[in-house]
């Protein structure tokens, strides 16, 4: 058994030795191929549009006078005025300038003062193939043709009548890479020790694949007083011990409470989708899929202003954490983590191994500038 302590500890070294020797983490862009929350549905208005970016690329959502959404390339191919600005008549996107008008799929439909006789409009604009599921609106950036193979995320919890749903949207300062690190590595509570008291967390196992990491900790209250968000929380699961799951599951992540071998007392589902051409900004979409209590099902609705502020708190903190993790990176103009947490040394290499080279994250509208043939 003696043995058995350096052969591990070597292991980490090698490890660590490779993550650092390996491209930065931080100039990795996030793989276009999958489908990203853009915009809270509810912001996308019946008969108005919405302003969203993904990793620089400028993306103008509207909502038809029926009720469907579609996804543009914020700029009109006459002027580049955004389109984003502009008026939606029926089915269609009329740029604000010259009221040229799109159809969802990013053609023009009429310029009101084209020529007669053999002038032809421009071919138009990039389109976005765009779903819209729990709440939020998914964009598709990346290579339109495969986009029909690729499933949008299975959460059967948001549609469960015994769960309530928790929606966030907030930007943080960050590349995506330190918020997948964030959350999976729980050894951080101490940040959020006025929140939920002093905790320790173990690591009871984790694996790793090609595109995922997953860890599960066993958490023990040992000090200081939870907030009363963080007990009407975790009210379905008080028996102890509470056993957190957490799940990269690329580009997406998961994380589970429940008491033992018992049912999730809450899940969450969050995308961190980058809006910068740098990546160094990300939009943290989240759902906080929460059981109802048996037998008071009403209950939760009046928790629910307790524990909204309760997550808020918990966000502020690894917000603040997080962009601080990003002005060191700007300020040294690399990585110099010393990582020695094996679960993190494996999400870091799931990270960089699935995603793109920066620039190279959102597909390039092409100029339209040449009459359609």
């Amino acid at each position: 058994m003696t043995d058995v302590i350096p052969i591990r500890a070597g292991l980490i070294q090698d490890r660590q030795r490779a993550d650092q020797q390996s491209p930065d983490l931080r100039r990795v862009g996030i793989h276009p191929d999958f489908w990203y929350p853009v915009a809270v549905s509810a912001s996308v208005r019946r008969g108005q549009t919405f302003a969203a970016r993904f990793a620089g690329e400028r993306i103008a959502l509207y909502r038809t006078e029926g009720g469907v959404v579609y996804a543009l390339e914020d700029r009109c191919a006459h002027r580049q005025v955004p389109l984003s600005m502009g008026v939606v008549e029926g089915e269609a996107l009329r740029c604000c300038y010259h009221a040229w008008a799109y159809r969802g799929n990013g053609r023009i439909s009429s310029i009101p003062y084209l020529p007669k006789g053999g002038v032809r409009p421009p071919r138009g604009v990039r389109a976005y193939p765009v779903r819209e599921a729990y709440g939020l609106v998914f964009v598709f950036p990346g290579d339109p043709g495969v986009a029909d193979g690729v499933p949008l995320p299975e959460l059967p919890e948001f549609f469960s009548a015994g769960h309530k749903t928790m929606t966030y949207s907030r930007t943080v300062g960050c590349h995506y890479s330190f918020l997948h690190e964030n959350l999976l590595d729980m050894n951080h509570q101490f940040l959020h020790r006025g929140v939920v008291g002093r905790i320790h967390p173990e690591l009871l196992d984790h694996d790793t694949g090609l595109d995922w990491v997953q860890a599960r900790y066993q958490f023990t209250h040992t000090a200081g007083r939870k907030s009363a968000g963080a007990a009407l929380l975790t009210t379905p699961a008080r028996s102890a011990p509470h056993v957190i799951t957490i799940r990269t599951g690329y580009p997406y992540q998961t994380l589970s409470l429940a008491a033992g071998e018992g049912p999730p007392a809450f899940s969450l589902w969050v995308a961190y989708v980058p809006e910068d051409a740098s990546q160094r900004t990300s939009h943290a979409y989240g759902l906080l899929m929460i059981a109802k209590p048996a037998g008071v099902p009403a209950a939760l609705s009046l928790a629910w202003p307790f524990i909204r502020r309760f997550t808020e708190r918990v966000f502020a903190e690894d917000r603040m954490a997080v962009e601080a993790e990003q002005r060191a990176w700007d300020a040294q103009g690399r990585d110099c983590n010393q990582e020695v947490f094996p679960v993190i040394l494996d999400v870091r290499e799931v990270l960089r191994s699935n995603g793109v080279p920066i620039g190279a994250a959102a597909g390039r509208g092409s100029c339209p500038a040449t009459p359609s043939p």
